[in-house]
């Protein structure tokens, strides 16, 4: 049997583990080792020891539960809940301001935790019943909330940017600042869609009424400091790293503490509040550190097949595409998978094969990582499996119908092409922040 056909074989069968229902690590690690065994034998079983190894050296995976941490302490704790309250009263008079308020909400809680779920959690529990008993078109804001809680793949710290920096062996730090521009860039045409289109028909989204206005100034000063908390805590995290007065690791260790001092000086820091934190980051951290050890054994396989070579040829030898051409087909099929997968496992099944085929088609792998998790949100959204439609078909209450949310997101999604293709087009925005960062 051909090299070929061996790595055809091997991504067919983990394929059809996975649509059986199997955990993504067991599927990817098994049809990994096997076929290293059968490949090279007894020694072939050496691959997953060698992942281990590998993946326990890699001194940034540290910063993975300290960020989950810390995005878990600011939710338990309810500090996050403070940054509502903020934009509640400070930018309900505006028309649709509410609504904005929310897309801020969910870019700061996609800086705090890295994971599209808390954004998506505390949207859909917190902002969306105040936004509908409010009067907002429940079309909009869920679209709004589902749209906002996607950045949490994007603004750094990115969780999935971690798992693609492993794969892809390219550093943590330059791709998270990579996906700073780019995911506030999406955030600002988020809200820039909202103010024209409550401008055109202001029955979507009513200013507050002048009673519900009727807050003194030192209250809102009150409401301000509690709600700027959150952002003190992500600055007192990044400033050192950006002006490189800290690691990235150092950096996530402070942010983690700073979040616990924070909650303790509150006086919300329980018992509870911290079992809950401390479970959910060791759950996570261990889901997303098997998903690495599996993706790394399938990989070195998938590399010592020769398969990224025999694709290479194909397309560009055998078919004849120009690398935007292929590019733009493996966008595509991330959009197709993500109809019934979720990020993590769309980057571990193709990534031994596209990130090699992206370095050989001569494109900047930092870049590469932006444009996949663009395009991973917008999978997310898409019909009729998309991952944050049931999501929010979960959360939301009875009187938003799944058709709603369907079509929540159609001029969303239109946006966050735009914003791929903006990407697509100009580099920069992604580049021009690390390429600064780290080129001083």
């Amino acid at each position: 049997m051909s090299y070929e056909m061996i790595a055809i074989l091997m991504f067919s069968t983990m394929m059809l583990m996975l649509m059986t229902g199997q955990r993504v690590f067991g599927a990817i690690g098994f049809v990994g080792v096997l076929a290293a065994v059968f490949l090279w034998g007894t020694g072939g079983s050496d691959i997953g020891f060698s992942a281990a190894m590998k993946l326990m050296k890699w001194y940034p995976l540290l910063t993975l539960p300290m960020f989950i941490f810390m995005g878990y302490v600011l939710s338990e704790s309810k500090i996050a809940d403070d940054l509502y309250k903020m934009f509640h009263v400070w930018m309900g008079p505006v028309r649709g301001g509410l609504a904005i308020g929310t897309i801020l909400l969910m870019v700061l809680i996609s800086a705090m935790n890295g994971l599209s779920v808390a954004g998506m959690a505390i949207g859909a529990t917190i902002a969306l019943p105040e936004l509908l008993k409010r009067g907002y078109d429940k079309r909009m804001v869920t679209g709004v909330i589902q749209a906002g809680s996607s950045l949490g793949i994007l603004v750094p710290p990115s969780v999935v940017l971690v798992l693609y920096a492993m794969i892809a062996r390219q550093p943590v730090g330059q791709l998270w600042l990579a996906g700073v521009f780019p995911g506030l860039m999406m955030a600002a045409m988020f809200i820039l869609y909202v103010v024209i289109r409550c401008r055109i028909q202001p029955e979507l989204g009513p200013a507050l009424p002048e009673a519900d206005r009727d807050i003194s100034r030192e209250e809102k000063m009150k409401l301000l400091r509690a709600g700027l908390l959150p952002i003190v805590i992500f600055a007192t995290m990044m400033v050192p790293f950006v002006n490189g007065w800290t690691s990235l690791v150092e950096s996530s260790a402070i942010g983690a503490i700073t979040a616990f001092v924070a909650a303790v000086v509150k006086g919300r820091m329980t018992r509870e509040v911290f079992e809950n934190s401390v479970r959910s980051t060791l759950g996570i951290s261990c889901m997303f550190m098997w998903i690495i050890l599996a993706a790394l054994g399938f990989g070195a396989v998938f590399d010592g097949l020769g398969a990224v070579k025999a694709i290479d040829d194909l397309f560009t030898e055998q078919l004849g595409l120009d690398p935007w051409m292929i590019l733009i087909l493996m966008q595509l099929s991330f959009i197709l998978m993500g109809t019934f997968l979720d990020d993590t496992a769309m980057l571990v099944i193709v990534a031994p094969l596209y990130v090699p085929l992206v370095k050989v088609l001569g494109f900047d792998l930092i870049w590469y990582g932006v444009l996949y998790t663009i395009t991973t949100q917008i999978a997310y959204m898409t019909p009729p499996f998309g991952y944050n439609l049931f999501l929010m078909r979960a959360m939301a209450p009875s009187e938003v119908t799944l058709k709603d949310i369907y079509r929540s997101i159609v001029p969303f999604v239109a946006v966050m092409i735009l914003a791929l293709t903006l990407v697509m087009i100009f580099p920069q925005i992604a580049l021009w922040l690390p390429n600064y960062v780290y080129g001083k």
